[in-house]
């Protein structure tokens, strides 16, 4: 999609973090905006700065309510046109290590990280499709997409799953005029750990003195990085470069560049005692 001016796009997650930052660069290059998120007063804030550039429709949406997300998509396309470029953007970045999960939490990350992408793509795809004008999906994974570091395995379980339902669509939906992103950035000054400490369900088993210490010292840590990361601007400008140039991956930085060639050797190295044919060597 060379061009995105005049298209509409809707984003979730489009209040804050790199929802935002995507929203600025599509709103300078002249698209159209659909921002829904949950953050009623960063929506009343996006809205105030971007309709100065472009038109703006607002809306708060729990992208895991799919009865609510086709009333949101209709409303949005009613006010702005037909949306042709679709932010899956809206994520949570919280959890808990492995032996303190709970199904409540899993439920929590999987509904708004994998099932908010699911619920985007489904309720949009069917309408870029039929309308045959082609389009743009960018579904928001994570370098923890690509590569798992140990700590994370419910934030890790749903960014593999975005990212290879990012690369099946794409494979599937370049015939028809559709591109397809798949964002995995690496540490981004989004303030999304505190956003997400306001929502995420709490951990019910208990911790002893020594796990909530080394549990707060690897949040700080987390939160540091992320702090000290890219701007969400900066992502939004890389977004909007890999749109209008269809390009299916883009990364923020080459921070998980050594741990992706460390599994590619490792799922290499696991072929090669086999022959060709499929037998153990």
């Amino acid at each position: 999609m060379s061009d995105v001016a005049h298209r509409t796009a809707f984003i979730t997650g489009g209040a804050n973090g790199i929802g935002l930052g995507i929203a600025r660069a599509l709103a300078r290059a002249g698209a159209k905006l659909a921002l829904v998120d949950l953050d009623a007063e960063g929506l009343e804030r996006a809205k105030a700065e971007l309709s100065e550039t472009t038109e703006v429709f607002t809306a708060a949406l729990d992208v895991r309510d799919r009865a609510a997300y086709a009333r949101v998509a209709d409303e949005a396309e009613a006010k702005l046109g037909p949306v042709s470029i679709l932010i899956n953007n809206a994520g949570v970045a919280g959890g808990a290590p492995s032996s303190r999960m709970t199904y409540e939490l899993w439920d929590w990350g999987m509904g708004i990280n994998l099932g908010g992408v699911i619920n985007g793509v489904q309720t949009f795809l069917p309408r870029i499709i039929e309308r045959g004008a082609g389009g743009h999906i960018v579904n928001t994974a994570s370098g923890a997409g690509l590569f798992a570091p140990p700590g994370n395995t419910l934030y890790c379980t749903a960014k593999f799953a975005v990212v290879g339902m990012s690369e099946a669509l794409a494979a599937e939906l370049e015939p028809q005029g559709v591109g397809v992103t798949v964002l995995c950035p690496g540490p981004v000054a989004t303030g999304i750990m505190e956003r997400t400490r306001a929502s995420q369900p709490k951990v019910t088993k208990s911790m002893s003195t020594e796990q909530r210490g080394k549990a707060f010292a690897t949040n700080e840590a987390a939160r540091q990085a992320l702090a000290a990361g890219v701007s969400p601007d900066a992502v939004g400008d890389m977004v909007l470069a890999a749109i209008r140039e269809n390009r299916l991956y883009v990364h923020t930085d080459r921070v998980s560049a050594e741990p992706i060639k460390m599994r590619t050797k490792a799922l290499l190295e696991a072929l090669s005692h086999l022959s060709e044919g499929g037998a153990a060597a």
